[in-house]
């Protein structure tokens, strides 16, 4: 067994209480609610959406299939309407980059988490429903809600995240996460199934493929919002935590009041503080980097296969619906991996099948579906057990009573706020005209991100993670 396996698992488990199982059960939800908007909104329908509405605005006359060169102006810079909705996601980023630290500060201190991550969802699952007005040559109101619910996705994700220390305990977390990002892919599974067949017969309903998207769109948040309310309900009882404030453990409930300040010299505190944990640093480092590529695939994949490829909406939702039925086996496999393996190692076998992911769309050609095919089968295998495996290893490294601000700085890397990856594939195909090169780029993201974590130490972090916090000025030993 190794270093990493036996830091995470420190022997048999009592018994655990019914309560606390019934509330991982309802954790699990939230995975099952959101991801109909990442998958059905997020990854497959709004970014050609908005794109399609972006280049219509720009060159209202052009008759279909001719390329429009016209650029829009955003603030009086020019913008090819391809770029539009990739640098709206960079835009979210950078507002939930101030955001979610102080979202994470507030979370810590306060008793209703569970009634936190439900005024985040639903304010995000409102926005996703309104995109259902997006349409004619409206692709700023488009950008306006894609932010709104990408910021609030990530926001609630802070909560979220940081509710599994609280219903999972450390030897069960690799199989927690991994059993909700499974059920986050059977949600999104479904939901998107049930949209192919309205966008693929949208006459059925006396819709046009464009209204059908729409209503897909409007499906997507009513469902995300639904869906909130059991996890709302079914964690609105956990046992409240104690939190670090200011370097003391409080013996006062999360939420007794320390004045309207203290979330923000909290929030100091854990920035000046987060050197004492150099393990947990290197790891947010190297999962900045890797999860910006997996993030940048997810958001640009349906963009580079409409537009490189030619592929249609009902072949790109196909797609993801490959992708989505493989990654719920993927997500429960990976657990099962980890278990025997370790977390760490697991993950970097994940990063390496990436890279051949990416070698093999290169060499993809136009209109070449079922080497596509082929391609999403490998994505789902990689992308749920990544992803699940990285959270949950990350909970180990995060200290005790600062759960929720050490994941927003863990969510300012995750899905929906990857910005640097967004950022360069959208500046390279406005430099290139074309989405090859802008995929290249991709490579170097899970390259240099798998280098980084094959550095990380996890006993040792885990071990610094477990201690009380050091005074100010002193670090623990690591």
């Amino acid at each position: 067994m190794s270093a990493e396996t036996t830091a995470a698992v420190p022997g048999p488990a009592a018994p655990e209480p019914a309560a606390l199982r019934r509330a991982r059960r309802s954790w699990y939800v939230y995975d099952w609610a959101n991801s109909a908007y990442v998958t059905t909104t997020a990854t497959v329908l709004f970014g050609p959406y908005l794109t399609s509405v972006a280049r219509r605005a720009a060159c209202p006359d052009l008759p279909t299939g001719q390329v429009c060169t016209r650029m829009l102006s955003v603030l009086g810079v020019p913008v090819a309407p391809g770029s539009v909705a990739l640098y709206a996601v960079t835009a979210a980023t950078l507002l939930a980059a101030l955001l979610l630290p102080l979202i994470g500060a507030i979370a810590d201190r306060t008793a209703h988490r569970a009634r936190l991550l439900g005024v985040l969802a639903w304010t995000g699952a409102a926005a996703a429903t309104a995109m259902v007005l997006v349409s004619g040559t409206r692709w700023q109101l488009g950008v306006l809600l894609l932010m709104v619910a990408t910021t609030c996705l990530a926001s609630s994700l802070v909560v979220y995240d940081a509710l599994l220390c609280d219903v999972s305990p450390p030897h069960l977390r690799d199989r927690t996460s991994s059993r909700g990002w499974a059920l986050g892919y059977l949600g999104g599974f479904l939901l998107l199934a049930a949209n192919l067949a309205l966008v693929s017969a949208p006459g059925a309903v006396g819709l046009d493929t464009e209204g059908a998207v729409r209503a897909s769109l409007a499906i997507a948040g009513l469902w995300w919002a639904v869906f909130t309310i059991i996890p709302v309900l079914g964690l609105r009882n956990l046992p409240t935590r104690a939190v670090s404030v200011l370097g003391e453990r409080a013996l006062a409930p999360a939420g007794a009041g320390r004045g309207l300040l203290a979330p923000f010299r909290q929030l100091v505190h854990t920035l000046r503080g987060i050197r004492r944990y150099p393990q947990t640093l290197r790891f947010l480092l190297a999962y900045l980097i890797f999860n910006d590529g997996i993030q940048t695939v997810i958001y640009a994949s349906s963009i580079y296969g409409q537009e490189e490829l030619g592929f249609s909406q009902s072949q790109l939702i196909t797609t993801i619906l490959i992708v989505q039925g493989v990654a719920f086996l993927g997500a429960l496999a990976f657990g099962r991996i980890a278990a025997r393996f370790g977390a760490q190692r697991t993950i970097l076998g994940g990063l390496g099948l990436w890279v051949l992911v990416l070698l093999g769309a290169l060499t993809l050609q136009r209109g070449a579906f079922s080497g596509w095919l082929l391609l999403a089968v490998g994505i789902g295998l990689v992308l749920g057990g990544t992803q699940a495996l990285s959270r949950s290893l990350y909970s180990q490294l995060v200290p005790l009573g600062q759960e929720a601000e050490f994941f927003s700085l863990y969510q300012a890397a995750e899905r929906g706020t990857s910005w640097v990856g967004t950022l360069a594939f959208g500046l390279v195909f406005q430099l290139t005209g074309s989405y090859r090169p802008a995929l290249t780029t991709l490579l170097a993201f899970f390259v240099v991100g798998a280098v980084l974590l094959a550095r990380v130490d996890v006993a040792r972090g885990t071990a610094a993670a477990a201690k009380a916090p050091a005074p100010p000025g002193e670090a623990p030993s690591t």
